[in-house]
């Protein structure tokens, strides 16, 4: 058993235990043990990923999942992975290229595919490194990667046997189009922002109603549209057929500004008089709104924009290869010009922005792979009927909601890095003569392949099971717990539920806990741009994983979001140093009792107290567990230990620790290896470092789940005691030691108020102590620091002693000796001067009607609680002023 050093020092601690487990492969499960499974799929990070505060955030909450469930005996997988990240890390490698003076299709797809996964050996294990840092105890044996070819083949046959099935299909439809990274998205990617644009009001002319000169203008439609750059698509306008402004409209054409051309008038009930102006310029091919009144009354579609954002030839010459936003000044600049520009005003609406390339979509038609989600019904079920828990509960309405109302998911990206889609064309063929099937044909010289991806969220909605071989997913699978995000209930943990009843006919897990947010203090989300996301791995140097993971932990809410504060993962560092020097402090008394039983053991009432303090703790702890609140069971740790443990019991027992009496100070002793043994479990899942060190250290032993007791990982998480355990002498113990230390806080004001310092010893006289008093003085003079209680049960202060009335009787402190009467008495004068000042202003504000008439009730209320407080402190400070002057 080595010492324990002075100072804790993280880094060296934590890096010492991650080598050793990573050696015995402490992480790696059994997929033949007897034991009863618990099983966790890592929401896989991106391929392109560091460690965030919300990685850490997330990530901490499945490692104490996960180390609770291996401290409660069972066969424990937590399976980590990453994502290709099939839009951000061809962003990545393209970028590269760029500076090469490069692109992609210079190099081929072949070749290109070949620098991303060169890119993937280089970069992409970097977040994995990070999270090992973190103490994340995941199975690192079993790793896997969505383009590994084991778990690409399980993502091609998935799509092999919807479409056979008739759930997947090709079709041309409006979608949403990324013009940075040039693919289509799902709905589901598309982030829509409050926007500070602009309403621009534009008039088209009525093509049989022209004007014959200046002073004879003719009849007008004034227009109001947010996209003046899209005008040269407009193939109609629309009015509602009810709207009286225009009904005489209906039926007739109007002239589109340029490319000039006869577009026809229509009624739609879809039109929203309200809206603008009440009329409508339909611009099929660029917006999904126009493009289904387009359909509805036979409208020609016309696309004026290229993939890139910029406008084509469509759009005519002086437009031709312009970005969109400068066509858009080009665009009303010529409406003025021509002199059918109106105005324009302020307009604030929602943009839809591209989640990964974050630049506003373009609605595009486009022929692209889509999905019929399949086993709707049977996951709503699953949700709503309570076999898959959501927590927070409130949750299940939004998934609700969104599983009522989904549209078929677009699952092609018109990428090169991802899953190619197992489709071919025959070469000179006629028609669509397709081969769908996970391997070529066997001529593939005659086919040619799709050149689309998968959508990335279709490899990861496979995840909990086809990371899984055979006999992993028969021991492992459904998996217990998901930790994740609410911004993915839709993209990830709902399509989930679909893919695991889809094709295993079973639900892919039985709980998911949402985490909240992390946010600055100002209640801002975190990132690079603001400059207010600090580095997590900044702080684990600084303050270490352990310190870092609890701090974190105790200002997470119960599924909120958090407002991180560095000063929080300070404490928790400096909740680390305070549990390394109280374990330093039971070392040095001796050795420790490894199975820490107190079985036949006296006790001190201090001593039933603590531990009847920890069986609290115990339960509690149980129950927070069971309810996922992982910020209280930190809290109630902190307090326990800091407080309860630190700050009385270990100051009250260091009276037999120092004392003469051996079997007491054996009992006290017994006592903290008793809680520390304990409050080591507890804390492990949360500070899996520093709790192993000790462990070790002070050579505690428990029952065990493990290989021969090495490590405090298998430790029996530790049971409450039974109801019955010291009955008879439980409650009378807890009342006596209640009662020294609620004594010992009244002594502790009262030292406080006359500014005795709390190093400094005092003397104090006790009148009318119950009678078991006299064995309780020796820590209660401790605990005060007092040179010396007396007991004198007939005591008469004098004048100028104080005292405060205790449960253990009433306690005096003589002053002579501990301060300077003038001084003091100098310093009360001018107190009893600034109270009777605050006081005489709020009695004022009080005695005018006015005020008390006008003001709010709470602030007048206010004014009446401070005016009490006064006066008891006035009073207060009166009879120390007397007391310091005899």
């Amino acid at each position: 058993m080595s010492e324990i050093s002075k100072a804790y020092e993280p880094a060296q601690v934590e890096a010492g235990w991650h080598a050793r487990w990573m050696a015995d492969r402490c992480f790696q499960a059994d997929a033949h043990s007897p034991k009863e499974a618990y099983s966790i799929v890592i929401p896989p990070p991106n391929v392109t990923g560091v460690l965030t505060l919300g990685h850490v955030l997330n990530t901490t909450i499945q490692d104490i999942l996960a180390r609770h469930a291996r401290m409660q005996g069972k066969e424990v997988l937590w399976l980590p992975g990453t994502d290709h990240a099939g839009i951000a890390t061809q962003s990545v490698v393209e970028r590269a290229l760029r500076k090469e003076g490069k692109s992609r299709r210079d190099l081929g797809r072949e070749e290109f595919i070949r620098r991303v996964w060169a890119w993937k050996e280089e970069y992409g294990g970097i977040i994995i490194d990070q999270l090992k840092r973190l103490g994340c105890s995941c199975d690192w044996s079993r790793e896997r990667f969505t383009m590994d070819a084991a778990y690409s083949t399980r993502v091609t046959r998935a799509f092999v046997d919807l479409y056979r099935r008739g759930l997947i299909y090709r079709g041309k439809r409006m979608v949403n189009w990324c013009p940075a990274s040039l693919t289509a998205l799902s709905d589901e990617e598309v982030i829509m922002k409050p926007v500070h644009g602009k309403l621009y009001y534009i008039r088209y002319e009525i093509a049989d109603s022209p004007g014959e000169s200046l002073d004879a203008p003719g009849e007008f439609l004034e227009i109001a549209t947010t996209r003046p750059e899209t005008l040269m698509g407009d193939t109609g306008v629309a009015v509602h057929p009810s709207d009286p402004r225009y009904s005489k409209y209906i039926g007739r054409q109007c002239w589109r500004p340029f490319p000039r051309a006869k577009i026809p008038i229509v009624g739609d009930a879809k039109i929203d008089p309200k809206f603008g102006t009440g009329v409508l310029k339909v611009t099929p091919a660029h917006d999904k709104a126009d493009f289904d009144i387009g359909a509805r009354h036979g409208f020609e579609v016309i696309d004026v924009m290229n993939p890139d954002g910029t406008l084509n030839a469509l759009a005519g010459p002086e437009f031709d290869g312009r970005d969109r936003f400068e066509a858009r000044d080009l665009a009303v600049a010529k409406l003025i010009s021509l002199g059918l520009f109106v105005r324009e005003e302020p307009y604030e609406h929602n943009v839809g922005y591209s989640e990964r390339a974050d630049v506003p979509i373009e609605p595009r038609l486009s022929e692209q792979w889509f999905l019929r989600y399949p086993k709707v019904a049977e996951s709503l079920e699953a949700v709503s009927g309570g076999a898959i828990g959501f927590t927070p509960a409130r949750w299940t309405k939004v998934f609700e909601h969104w599983m009522t109302n989904i549209q078929d998911w677009c699952i092609s990206r018109q990428l090169w890095w991802g899953h190619r889609i197992p489709v071919w064309y025959r070469i000179g063929g006629e028609g669509e003569a397709l081969h769908v099937d996970v391997a070529p044909p066997p001529d593939p010289e005659n086919w040619r392949q799709d050149e689309d991806v998968l959508d990335t969220w279709f490899s990861s909605w496979l995840w909990p099971f086809a990371t899984m071989d055979a006999e992993t997913e028969k021991k492992f699978y459904p998996t217990d717990d998901l930790v994740t995000g609410p911004d993915i209930v839709f993209l990830w943990v709902a399509r989930m539920i679909m893919a695991g009843l889809e094709f295993r006919e079973k639900i892919p897990f039985t709980n998911v806990f949402f985490t909240g947010l992390v946010r600055d203090m100002q209640g801002r989300k975190m990132s690079k741009s603001l400059g207010n996301s600090p580095n997590p791995l900044d702080l684990i140097e600084k303050f270490g994983a352990d310190g870092l993971r609890f701090g974190l932990l105790r200002i997470a809410p119960h599924g909120q979001d958090i407002r991180f504060d560095e000063k929080q993962v300070e404490e928790g560092r400096n909740f680390a140093n305070k549990l390394w020097n109280a374990a330093r402090f039971r070392q040095m008394h001796g050795p420790s009792t490894p199975e820490a039983s107190l079985e036949g053991v006296e006790l001190s009432p201090y001593s039933l107290e603590i531990v009847a303090k920890l069986n609290e703790l115990i339960r509690g702890i149980e129950t927070a567990f069971s309810e996922y609140r992982f910020n209280e069971i930190a809290q109630s740790l902190y307090e326990f230990f800091w407080s309860d443990y630190c700050d009385w019991y270990v100051e009250a027992a260091k009276t037999e620790i120092f004392g003469e009496d051996f079997a007491a100070k054996s009992s006290a002793l017994a006592v903290m290896d008793f809680v520390l043994s304990r409050f080591l479990r507890l804390l492990h899942p949360f500070m899996p470092h520093i709790t192993e060190e000790l462990w070790a250290t002070l050579g505690y032993k428990a029952p065990n789940h493990g290989p021969a007791g090495r490590y405090l990982m298998y430790a029996q998480f530790p049971p409450a005691l039974p109801a019955e355990w010291r009955h008879g002498e439980l409650a009378e113990a807890r009342s006596r030691a209640a009662v020294v230390y609620d004594s010992v806080r009244r002594a502790r004001n009262l030292r406080a108020e006359y500014r005795i310092a709390s190093n400094r010893k005092a003397r104090f006289i006790l009148r009318s102590p119950p009678a078991w008093a006299a064995g309780e003085i020796p820590t209660f003079e401790r605990l005060i620091n007092a040179e010396e209680i007396s007991l004198q049960p007939l005591y008469e202060p004098p004048p100028g002693v104080p005292g405060v009335l205790t449960e253990m009787g009433e306690l005096y402190m003589p002053l002579t000796g501990l301060i300077d009467a003038a001084a003091e008495q100098e310093r009360l004068k001018k107190e009893i001067a600034k109270t009777e000042a605050d006081l005489a202003m709020v009695s004022r504000k009080l005695g005018n009607p006015s005020f008390v008439d006008n003001a709010p009730s709470a602030v007048v209320e206010e004014h009446r609680k401070r005016e009490t407080g006064f006066k008891e402190r006035l009073e207060q400070l009166e009879k120390m002023l007397k007391d310091a002057s005899q």
